[in-house]
Parts: C-alpha cells; structure tokens; sequence
C-alpha cells in the first residue's frame, strides 16, 4: 500500500512541493486543509527550508496577483502566512477604503485582536475561492502579534485594508474562509463586481441585493 502523503512527515512533504519549481498549486475550497487549525511552527522545517518555502510562497503569492497566501492554500498545514501589497487602485479608493502599500512579510503563528469596535464592509475575495467575491465587515483596526522569519517578535497595530488582509491570512490558519464571516446576498462574480459593484464601498450594492452594512 503506498504511503499517505498527509501524514508524511511535513519538512518531507514540503521538499517533495518545492522540488518542481515555480509558483505552487493553490488548494481550492472543499479540500480539508483549508479547514483544519494549523499546527503552530517550531522548527518543524529547518532554517534552510523555511527559507525555500517562504520565497515559493512569495512566487506563488506574485503569480497568483495575490496581497496574502497562507500556508493551507498550498497544503501545509503550518502556521505560516506572507502578505505582500502594492496597493495598485485609483487614490480615491485607496482613500476610501485605506488601502496603504505594504512590504513584503512574514507572519509566522500570528493572532489578532481587535482595537476599538470600528468595523469596515468591503468585498473581498480568495485566491481559494476563484471567481468570487462577497461582502466581508471585519475589524477596522487589530493588533497583530507574531514572529518573522528570523524568529523576531511581530506586535504591530494595522488599519484599513492592512488590517483586513491580516485578518484573512491568520484565518486561513484556523481552518476558516472569508466566505464564513461574509454576507451571503453580496456573493457575487469577479465580473459582476467589475461591471456593477466597483464603487469605492459596496453601499449600492447593499441596496440593490438587500443586505445590511454595519
């Protein structure tokens, strides 16, 4: 019988993964990596294939036109998340929705809290969850505590769409999708959100599907 690849030995699995180059396949809704709570990273992978996995998720992340990939969505199951964020849209919804450039990053065992009770509706989609967007009201502001790469203490407070995408990526390590914590009637097609839904908040479409905003 041959062996079962989830449960070889993760350093192994991650090797087998780099081995052919390139960007890495990215893991679909409905597989169950994508729902199990990662294990915390302790040295499960060396300081030199952590290094190796790290810039495949980066290459992965950029190929992708991806801020933020995290370890599940390629099938680890390690608490380890990059974001990465360019912030390439008009000014006028980067205003809006405080949408600041971000420098490449590594978030290894993150956890967020919230600052105050602000929240923030915008649409929100998965590079796990192709084609598809919804409405997501998260956290106008959280303080993030984690380690980098080099094992250095992470505690910084983001806002705006940071803050989202940090909220995204450390839920991917619990086992959840943006789609739990999204508005059901919002769901829509990345080019229904093109073609009606592109204002800077999603308010029209709030009225026109019939959801609420916070």
């Amino acid at each position: 019988m041959a062996p079962d690849r989830d449960h070889a030995p993760l350093a192994e699995r991650v090797e087998e993964l780099l081995a052919a180059g390139g960007p890495l396949p990215i893991v679909a809704a409905g597989r169950p990596v994508l729902r199990r709570p990662t294990e915390p990273y302790d040295g499960q992978l060396g300081p030199a294939l952590l290094a190796r996995f790290v810039e495949a998720l980066r290459l992965t992340m950029h190929a992708a036109r991806g801020v933020g990939l995290a370890a599940p969505q390629v099938g680890v199951e390690l608490r380890i998340a990059v974001l990465e964020d360019p912030a390439p849209v008009p000014e006028e919804i980067a205003a809006i929705r405080g949408r600041r450039p971000q420098p490449f990053r590594v978030l290894v065992n993150p956890a967020y809290e919230p600052v105050g009770t602000a929240r923030a509706a915008f649409f929100e989609g998965c590079l796990s969850v192709p084609g598809w967007q919804a409405v997501v009201a998260r956290h106008a502001e959280v303080r993030l505590r984690a380690e980098d790469e080099q094992g250095r203490p992470v505690d910084e407070v983001f806002t705006g769409w940071p803050a989202r995408i940090v909220q995204h990526e450390t839920d991917h390590l619990d086992g959840m999708l943006y789609l739990d914590r999204a508005e059901p009637r919002s769901l829509s097609t990345n080019e229904a959100v093109a073609a009606l839904w592109s204002q800077p908040t999603p308010a029209t479409a709030a009225t026109a599907l019939g959801f609420e905003l916070p």
